[in-house]
């Protein structure tokens, strides 16, 4: 279909000039009132002076908030960078206006408490405002128009990866073009926008301020207009593989996409965080310590449930220590509360399952609020795991996986964790198909890990177990 999508930024821009010149015209009253409860005005012509000190306020505020590009749509800033913007812009209002204009204008001199409440006020106010048209996305703000280069299988992982309106928070998608080599009918319910990408591409990229492209086709070779996609870079449009825009937006690395030069120019699976790297054993063993002075009264009370449930009568142990393969493949027994019968594997390994008939009693208590895990605190202690990272696996299914699943064998460039990024987003996993998708939470981890990120994960992780959202 020909294209008719239009981007009209001025349009955008006006109705927010507007609002934010009301909303520092509520300040300036706002503060003229306060300045006012412990010196009034005089006579009429003070408050005169007062509200012509709101208008110069008013004016200069917007010509700074202007000037720091607070009314650019191509921002990308978080909340905390906008409000720092909003600072800088009052800061430099309440300079000229105080330091400069009053002092070449004698005769607006006012009540000295005025602009303080005025800038305070204002701060406060905008800094409100524009949060709350950020977490809405009203205006176009926090969103860029994006339009993706492909329409073919490869193109496709966008649909389906990004359905649902939280998946596209920060985007408007404006559609694919089709492109030599796509495999054919492969989007479905997204807009196709049919153009000559060598002729017209780049007017089409122009008129709809396309602030984003994304390179998705299925064969490169001979097909990407590479004169406007190096014209569009000049120009400061964002050119994206799909597989950093996957990994930025759905926090997951594509290990389908995959492709031996993406892993060459990114910055691969192994950790460049070096004092990460030299704090590691001594945070988690510190943490580890902490939370066993903690719960070792629990940990005793779980100890004592299991004997008497079934340990008493079958002689089993309340632990269950089981081969995991762990960093660089090393193979470690990982100790955990028992929380299925003796005999739960009398046919073999196999995949924990989401209601298992094997568990106990307390097994499920104790599986629902992850307290069956507090006993890898020794593993912690040991050294062979960490708080975070990706799960451990079992030989038998890490041999299988290796076989059949691309660069699975990266998961092991870290040590394993109680927790991790793959079960905060993917929490459920008894398959191939299952630990496919969990691969990819783990190599985005991989990738990313943090003192930060651990942090994250660690927190959501309470939230988890505290909310009882476990298995």
């Amino acid at each position: 279909m020909a294209y008719t999508y239009s981007g009209h930024t001025h349009q955008k821009i006006k109705p927010l000039i507007l609002i934010e010149t009301t909303i520092l015209c509520i300040a300036g009253y706002l503060g003229l009132y306060l300045s006012s409860i412990n010196n009034p005005f005089d006579d009429f012509s003070s408050i005169q002076i007062h509200i012509t000190n709101v208008l110069v306020f008013v004016v200069v505020t917007q010509l700074a908030l202007l000037s720091v590009g607070l009314y650019e749509l191509r921002l990308r800033e978080s909340i905390s960078g906008i409000i720092r913007r909003v600072l800088v812009s009052v800061g430099l209002a309440y300079f000229c206006h105080d330091a400069i204009i009053l002092n070449l204008f004698d005769s607006l001199k006012i009540n000295p408490f005025f602009i303080p409440y005025t800038a305070i006020i204002s701060v406060i106010f905008i800094s409100i405002f524009r949060y709350i048209i950020i977490d809405n996305e009203w205006f176009g703000f926090s969103r860029k128009d994006v339009l993706v280069i492909g329409s073919g299988e490869r193109a496709s992982i966008i649909e389906r990866r990004m359905r649902r309106r939280a998946d596209r928070r920060g985007i408007n998608l404006v559609g694919f073009v089709p492109i030599a080599g796509d495999k054919p009918q492969c989007i479905i319910n997204e807009t196709l926008i049919e153009l000559d990408v060598k002729q017209d591409l780049e007017s089409f990229v122009i008129e709809n301020d396309i602030q984003e492209i994304i390179i998705a086709c299925d064969e490169r070779r001979n097909a990407l207009p590479l004169e406007a996609l190096f014209n569009f870079k000049i120009r400061g449009v964002e050119i994206t593989d799909i597989l950093d825009f996957i990994e930025r937006e759905t926090g997951q690395v594509a290990v389908n996409l995959i492709y031996p030069s993406w892993v060459i120019y990114s910055n691969g699976f192994n950790t460049t965080n070096h004092l990460r790297d030299s704090l590691d054993y001594l945070f988690n063993a510190f943490l580890g310590f902490v939370i066993f002075c903690i719960t070792w009264p629990l940990m005793l009370i779980t100890a004592i449930l299991i004997f008497l449930e079934d340990g008493r009568r079958t002689g089993a142990s309340v632990f269950y220590k089981q081969e995991r393969v762990g960093l660089d493949g090393r193979i470690f027994k990982i100790i955990k509360f028992r929380s299925m019968g003796p005999d739960a594997e009398k046919s073999g390994a196999q995949f924990a399952q989401k209601n298992d008939d094997r568990t106990t009693k307390v097994g499920k208590f104790i599986r629902k609020y992850r307290i069956d895990e507090l006993p890898q605190l020794f593993n912690v202690f040991k050294g062979e795991m960490g708080f975070v990272g990706p799960r451990p696996e079992r030989p038998q299914f890490v041999t299988q996986f290796i076989k059949e699943i691309p660069y699975y064998n990266q998961r092991h460039n870290v040590k394993p964790g109680l927790t991790g990024w793959a079960q905060l987003k993917y929490p459920y996993g008894s398959s191939s198909e299952d630990t496919i998708e969990k691969l990819k939470f783990d190599l985005y981890y991989i990738k990313h890990r943090s003192i930060m990120f651990d942090l994250l994960i660690l927190l959501r992780t309470f939230e988890i177990i505290l909310f009882g959202k476990g298995r």
